[in-house]
Parts: C-alpha cells; sequence; structure tokens
C-alpha cells in the first residue's frame, strides 16, 4: 500500500494553512465561485484578499499553481469532513455494518455539498470534466487509497474477513465519481435515513460484512 498512499498523504498533509494563505484560497475559492475559474483573474483574487498583485505573485506563481492549491484544500477538506463523520457518528467498537453506513453517507453528503464542483459541472464542464474522466486517475486514487485505508483497519480489527481491499475501494470510488458527474440517480441522495437504509441494503454486502 506504500505506493498507493502517496497522494492520500500529500493531502493529509497539506493543511491547515496558515492565516495569510487561508485568506488567498478562501478568496479564490469565492471568485471561482461567482465568476468560474476562466473568468477569475490574479488581478480580482488580489482584490478579494487585500494583497497587492506582486505579494500575490510570490505567494502562487501562476494561476494554475492557485488553482491547483484550491483543488488540494477542496480535497483535503472533503477527507477531513469524511474522517470527522466517522468520528461523530460511531466509535472504532462499532459494527463494521454501522461503520461503513455512515462512511457511505459521508461521501454522498460531501459530494452533494461541494459548491464548486456544482458549479464547474454547471458552467465550465469542459475545464472540471477531464480531471474526472479521462484525466481522472489520481481523483480515483485518492477515493481508492481512502476507501482501501477504511477497509484495511476493520479487517485488523477482525470485523472484515482477509481480502484484498483496492478493488472493492476503486468500484466505490468510481461510484462515488459517477454520482458526481450524474446526480440525477434512484440512490437517495438527499435523504440520510433512506441513504443509510439504502447502504445497508446495497452496499454493505459488497465489504463481506459476515
Amino acid at each position: 500500500m506504500a505506493r498507493l498512499t502517496r497522494l492520500l498523504a500529500l493531502v493529509r498533509s497539506a493543511g491547515p494553512e496558515d492565516r495569510n494563505q487561508a485568506r488567498v484560497l478562501d478568496a479564490a475559492l469565492l471568485a471561482f465561485l461567482d465568476f468560474g475559474i476562466k473568468r477569475t483573474s490574479m488581478v480580482e483574487v488580489a482584490r478579494r484578499c487585500g494583497l497587492s498583485l506582486a505579494t500575490l505573485y510570490r505567494r502562487f506563481a501562476s494561476k494554475t499553481d492557485l488553482i491547483q492549491a484550491v483543488a488540494l484544500r477542496q480535497a483535503r477538506q472533503f477527507i477531513d469532513e469524511a474522517d470527522a463523520t466517522l468520528q461523530r457518528q460511531v466509535d472504532h467498537d462499532a459494527s463494521a455494518e454501522d461503520q461503513i453506513v455512515e462512511l457511505f453517507v459521508a461521501f454522498l453528503n460531501g459530494l452533494r455539498g461541494n459548491k464548486l464542483l456544482d458549479r464547474l459541472l454547471e458552467t465550465e464542464p469542459e475545464i472540471v470534466l477531464p480531471y474526472l474522466t479521462v484525466k481522472g486517475a489520481p481523483v480515483i486514487e485518492l477515493g481508492r487509497d481512502y476507501l482501501a485505508e477504511f477497509i484495511t483497519r476493520l479487517q485488523g480489527e477482525g470485523k472484515l474477513p482477509d481480502y484484498d481491499p483496492e478493488p472493492l475501494a476503486e468500484m466505490v470510488a468510481r461510484t462515488a465519481v459517477s454520482l458526481a458527474l450524474t446526480p440525477q440517480t434512484v440512490i437517495p441522495l438527499g435523504d440520510d435515513v433512506a441513504a443509510r437504509k439504502f447502504a445497508r441494503d446495497h452496499v454493505v454486502v459488497s465489504f463481506r460484512v459476515s
């Protein structure tokens, strides 16, 4: 797993940012939400965060670097929120079934609540779609490694049988990306109670819970 978890380790070690960097990333995110990525200039980001353009360029050498920093923070927040949901809803003494259900709901809510992703898919799909499809390997890798880590922990606790976690983890990760791209579905994305029932009926079995 060492080779496969490099991206997950990078995301987890990416923050939190210092106050100055956070101010820039907050300003960039709000500008992206207001104008989209293509129409957002470095001048606009500098204006919003109260920095000179020269200072902004000293921190981020290009707009591409700034976009990547925002994307990395979005990924870290998604992972952090999934971790926090598990800790809030269940403890590690909980059954594998309960933990799988809560993680599934956390993933659905994380996808449904990502305003930047929704904005880009609606108004600038040509920018985001390649990174969720033909160039989507890093996104799949991140989701797969997070889920494989989760399965491996449950196996170590004796709550799941011994099997290679990566194929299942990748299947679930690819399903999550599909839901992000095509949210029109019979899966109850907007109802946590219904989503938990769906997970118990249809998702838990994939993890080979005895």
